[in-house]
């Protein structure tokens, strides 16, 4: 009987290899035919708009981690906070998962995480189609950074990885007037005065999408590119 548990063992585990290679080679696949699709559009004019968390660098599991040492500090209590690789923690999911927080302590949070950021950049990882595509193209092409990061956590997570000399120019996070959210997109298009029919972006958030939609830029993301 331990000789046939084994043998399943070995199958089982035999299955789970190859389906994994399959599944990698088929994404190695599709990657080389987005790559071959974006090469047969862009020319010397296209301009290329790389955000960061999420599109360039995978960085939720740092910020979750980063939010709950904040959180313990903050509160003395770690309120069964549970990660969840799907959906980025943020100031939404801070109110939701720790109700009853004092305005003081809200911030408290906000201010501790961002310091508490350096600890686990060990646990952000590059996302490896979109950053071959910064890596080909800021050799040739205008390469531009157009994230909502804090300047100072953006170019700690680029340094991390190389990426910092890779970019024309670098938009960070900025507010309105009023201290409003602005469209990132459109404020890097008017800053930069590049027409947005030159222009293919890269971004994984939906409202950011549709930012960029609204931005007039057409061809959004290595994933699914496309015209409007």
């Amino acid at each position: 009987m331990l000789y046939i548990h084994c043998i399943n063992n070995t199958l089982g585990a035999s299955v789970k290899d190859d389906h994994l290679n399959k599944k990698q080679n088929r994404r190695m696949e599709q990657s080389d035919k987005l790559i071959k699709d974006l090469e047969s559009i862009i020319t010397a004019d296209t301009v290329l708009f790389f955000d960061l968390d999420g599109t360039l660098v995978d960085t939720n599991l740092a910020n979750f981690l980063s939010y709950k040492k904040a959180i313990i500090s903050v509160t003395k209590s770690n309120h069964d906070l549970t990660y969840n690789s799907e959906k980025r923690f943020n100031r939404s999911s801070l109110k939701n998962a720790v109700p009853n927080l004092t305005e003081n302590e809200y911030e408290r949070i906000i201010q501790e995480k961002e310091e508490y950021y350096n600890d686990f950049l060990n646990e952000t990882k590059l996302n490896a189609e979109t950053t071959e595509i910064l890596f080909k193209y800021s050799k040739t092409n205008k390469t531009v950074l157009v994230t909502n990061c804090r300047k100072d956590r953006a170019m700690t997570t680029l340094k991390y990885f190389g990426l910092d000399d890779k970019f024309s120019n670098i938009f960070y996070r900025e507010f309105g007037d009023n201290g409003e959210k602005i469209n990132k997109f459109q404020n890097a298009i008017l800053k930069l005065g590049v027409p947005p029919n030159l222009i293919i972006a890269f971004e994984n958030e939906e409202s950011e999408i549709e930012d960029a939609r609204n931005a007039g830029i057409t061809i959004i993301n290595l994933t699914n590119l496309y015209k409007r």
